[in-house]
């Protein structure tokens, strides 16, 4: 297991980044991870990061449709809040591990 120092905090990571351990994470980590990945974090961002990490708690699928289909952003704005790889990004900067459905 690979480790990462982020804002001075020694983090679980893979080797592409994603947290192993997901109670490592919080809001100062994740606005610092974010800029890594080119994102300035809003509070809609937080909103969306939030709702992941609530769905990868309950052991739930992770898919950009089920973001979209959330309530909370459509899939054309989720693709304007992670520019690129939307999905990938988000589950980054939330802090879980890099979904299934991510090549």
């Amino acid at each position: 297991m690979a480790q990462k120092v982020i804002a001075g905090v020694t983090v679980d990571v893979t080797e592409e980044g994603y947290f192993t351990n997901p109670a490592q994470w919080t809001r100062e980590l994740a606005a610092e991870i974010a800029k890594e990945e080119g994102v300035q974090l809003t509070d809609k961002h937080f909103d969306v990061l939030n709702f992941i990490r609530e769905r990868f708690a309950k052991g739930e699928a992770l898919t950009i449709r089920s973001v979209g289909n959330s309530g909370i952003i459509d899939i054309k704005g989720f693709y304007g809040l992670f520019p690129g790889a939307p999905m990938k990004k988000a589950a980054k900067v939330a802090g879980i591990p890099k979904p299934a459905s991510c090549i």
